[in-house]
């Protein structure tokens, strides 16, 4: 009876285990841009930048007053207003040092969506480039507020908001706010747990309320060490 001998195909063999190869580098391919997309993106670095708390920090002072704020709410404009000059006061004085958590809540009231998330994004460009002016930007966003389900301000318009408070905008932190570098960080960034919108005024670790009439003399000095 006559033996069957068998012939390896090499050559398919081969091209199997290069389709695999190939598939397995695809999907790797795949799987880190679909992670770069979704991932926290750039960590904003600065003197002044908290990076772990997501805050700007201004002063040194042993009181701690944190401030958790949407640069699209403007209940957050009305606090700055009516408390954020007894805030600076206070940290001018050397009694508290502020800490600015730009949230982005809001993003959805925009059109196109997510003004909070780049003017947040610029906001935090501006403490890592020039954190001198950083506290003069935030009251310049605040006044040049656009309302709620508007377009928002474009980059342009922000990039220009910061000249004309005196930022020394470079190239690179033109750049930083025009490709909304930190959009991905703040969006990953949210309220803490317990509090329910903005502005949410934390003193000394302690969520103290905000009164209807905004008054730092009952909302602020009370609380203070």
């Amino acid at each position: 009876m006559a033996s069957t001998v068998r012939k390896t195909n090499w050559f398919a063999i081969w091209v199997s285990v290069a389709a695999v190869v190939a598939l397995v580098v695809v999907t790797a391919v795949v799987i880190n841009i679909n992670t770069a997309a979704s991932g926290p993106g750039a960590d904003p670095k600065g003197k002044i930048i908290d990076t772990d708390a997501g805050a700007v920090t201004f002063g040194d002072g042993d009181n701690v007053i944190e401030t958790y704020v949407d640069f699209l709410c403007p209940i957050c404009h009305e606090f700055e207003k009516a408390e954020g000059p007894a805030i600076k006061q206070l940290v001018d004085g050397g009694k508290a040092t502020l800490k600015v958590h730009p949230v982005a809540i809001l993003d959805e009231y925009t059109s196109p969506k997510g003004y909070s998330s780049r003017a947040a994004s610029a906001f935090y460009a501006v403490a890592a480039a020039d954190p001198d002016k950083a506290y003069a930007f935030m009251q310049a966003m605040y006044e040049n507020q656009p309302g709620e389900n508007s377009a928002g301000l474009t980059d342009e318009q922000i990039v220009q908001i910061a000249k004309d408070a005196g930022v020394n905008v470079t190239a690179d932190l033109e750049k930083a706010i025009t490709s909304n570098r930190y959009q991905k960080y703040v969006q990953a960034h949210g309220l803490a747990e317990g509090m329910r919108g903005t502005p949410t005024l934390v003193i000394n670790g302690e969520i103290a309320p905000i009164s209807q009439q905004m008054d730092p003399n009952t909302d602020i000095l009370p609380h203070l060490k």
